[in-house]
């Protein structure tokens, strides 16, 4: 997906609740760009680990329009779409350098990646598995990027071994 094209300024839209999804494909339909960023997150139900791909921003989706033309009260009345943000009577434009650090940060289809650089001592958190949102600290990362971190279970330190995939700073 590029970033900017010559006239094209991105927006916020807010969404119904749980429309995530079906908003998104309305406004592809339309001929809208769409930037849905994504992370998977890890929940407890029934006594199992689930994990699922929820949006960053609960709630919002960018969408790129031509503001020249108008096209702003299109998105409005999509089905799955609340409103545009706006401070006024016209919706307001979302920072393009805003944008486009999050599409760098994320994958082909979305999904955030973690970050590039940990090193020992940093503080993280892990996504995924029955330790989901658990903070560890990095102790060191091998070279085939396993890292090896640091937890605190039942009042003692526990060395662990996850993939890098499955951390994220705090």
């Amino acid at each position: 997906m590029t970033v900017h094209d010559p006239g094209t300024t991105w927006f916020l839209a807010q969404l119904k609740p749980n429309c995530a999804t079906i908003a998104d494909k309305n406004l592809a339909r339309q001929g809208f760009k769409t930037f849905l960023p994504l992370e998977e997150e890890t929940r407890q139900r029934n006594g199992k680990f689930i994990s699922a791909m929820r949006p960053l921003f609960p709630g919002y989706i960018f969408v790129a329009l031509d503001v020249t033309r108008g096209l702003w009260r299109c998105v409005n009345s999509t089905y799955g779409i609340t409103r545009l943000v706006s401070f006024g009577k016209e919706p307001a434009p979302v920072p393009l350098d805003l944008v486009s650090q999050i599409m760098l940060r994320c994958d082909a289809d979305g999904k955030v990646l973690p970050p590039k650089l940990l090193k020992s001592g940093d503080q993280v958190a892990l996504n995924t598995g029955p330790f989901a949102n658990f903070v560890a600290e990095v102790e060191r990362i091998a070279p085939d990027r396993r890292v090896w971190v640091l937890m605190e279970i039942m009042g003692g330190q526990t060395r662990v071994a996850v993939g890098a995939d499955q951390l994220r700073a705090v």
